[in-house]
């Protein structure tokens, strides 16, 4: 008996293997999504949008393209928060440190903030699921068409408490930190408050976030493993959990796991 030549035994089609794994992606997510709405998820999560530059690379794209799409991810988050009942969102969007970035780059992204900001105004989801959104970090340091687009937005959804979204522009851990204490300074200096009045609730009354819990889950892209700078003092506590997906690629299944992470963790406060 002739044995069958293998280069002309049937493969299966690319696009049923495509098909496959689809279904297993989306059973997968489903499956997730059940279990994440049976635990509680984190009050107020942070996230470190890292990877823009590395993923417009590597699809050659330009810069620009890759902060667009890493725009767009943002838009998904949003939703995929209200979706699972995370109460407060706080994206990393532009560090202090980012400005020593390139003009050309930068005015890019002051484009991008300024539209994204104005949309927000007018978004009805937003208006729909009572979003307040509020800027964190040195709004000195940005274009004045860029604070005025803060201004639309926060004066726009400043009557809500349902949610709270916020963006950290110009934002920088160790500066908001110093300015706290240079305020505490100023009131031990005229005579309001004394050395001894100090403390820890003290500190936090004066930073940016001061009318904010701290955050309970901070989730970072593109497989840095670290903070960089970003909310220093209220991540004491917080959860920490670190994604290879680049920022513009992540994905709703991607979001599930980090939040599902959480839940199967047991948060000890010092323990």
């Amino acid at each position: 008996m002739t044995e069958p030549d293998p280069s002309k035994r049937a493969r299966p089609s690319p696009y049923l293997s495509h098909a496959v794994g689809d279904a297993i992606r989306d059973l997968t997510e489903k499956r997730l999504l059940e279990l994440v709405r049976s635990e509680p998820v984190p009050n107020h999560l942070a996230i470190i949008m890292d990877g823009n530059r590395r993923f417009a690379a590597a699809q050659g794209l330009d810069v620009s393209k890759g902060h667009a799409k890493g725009r767009d991810t943002a838009e998904l988050l949003l939703d995929w928060c209200l979706e699972v009942g995370v109460n407060i969102l706080t994206i990393y969007a532009l560090s202090t440190e980012n400005f020593s970035r390139s003009p050309e780059e930068l005015e890019a992204l002051m484009d991008l903030y300024e539209r994204a900001l104005r949309d927000i105004a007018v978004d009805e989801r937003v208006h729909r699921n009572q979003i307040r959104v509020r800027m964190i970090g040195n709004r000195a340091l940005l274009p004045a068409r860029v604070q005025q687009a803060i201004d639309l937005a926060e004066k726009a959804t400043e009557g809500y408490s349902r949610y709270r979204f916020n963006v950290a522009l110009a934002y920088g851990g160790r500066d908001e930190i110093v300015e706290a204490i240079r305020t505490l300074a100023r009131e031990v200096r005229d005579g309001r408050l004394t050395p001894e009045q100090i403390d820890s609730d003290a500190v936090s009354r004066h930073l940016y976030t001061a009318d904010l819990p701290d955050p309970d889950l901070i989730f970072r892209t593109s497989g840095e493993e670290r903070i960089s700078n970003f909310l220093l003092w209220q991540a004491a506590y917080s959860e920490l959990y670190f994604s290879d997906v680049l920022w513009p690629g992540l994905t709703r299944l991607d979001f599930l796991r980090a939040i599902r992470s959480y839940q199967l963790r047991r948060r000890r406060y010092g323990e």
